[in-house]
């Protein structure tokens, strides 16, 4: 998949007003989900996303004084993707929702079974519930 049309997906499934909302929900959802699966982990997944948008998963794994596999919650998971895109936890949560459904079209070799399997179960719960919900 491309960036234009990753970044249209997740426009479309977030219903947001811009392409700009789309590239900040993306940005904020993948770094912050580097922030919590182990890191070779992380770099496996953007290997197979878009140059553009694998850089917001090597941009945390990389750098020397980011966090990795921090132990967090669902709570927690939106409350960082909502810092990050200037959105209230709802709002939040449903952007996280919609960038993990273009993650599941947009991977293959089941590595985003492998980013669930290193999740709690209910944060694993988010990453599946959809952008309907």
């Amino acid at each position: 998949m491309q960036h234009d049309m990753f970044i249209g997906h997740v426009q479309a499934r977030a219903r947001l007003d811009s392409r700009g909302s789309a590239e900040t929900a993306t940005r904020a959802t993948l770094e912050t989900l580097a922030e919590r699966i182990p890191p070779q982990l992380a770099d496996d997944m953007a290997a197979q996303l878009p140059r553009e948008i694998g850089e917001h998963l090597r941009r945390v794994t990389s750098a020397p004084d980011a966090d990795h596999a921090v132990r967090f919650g669902p709570k927690e998971f939106v409350a960082r993707v909502g810092h990050r895109a200037h959105a209230d936890e709802p709002k939040a949560a449903h952007l996280t929702r919609a960038v993990f459904q273009v993650l599941d079209e947009a991977t293959t070799g089941g590595v985003m079974d492998k980013v669930r399997q290193s999740l709690p179960e209910d944060l694993r719960r988010l990453s599946q519930a959809g952008s309907e919900n």
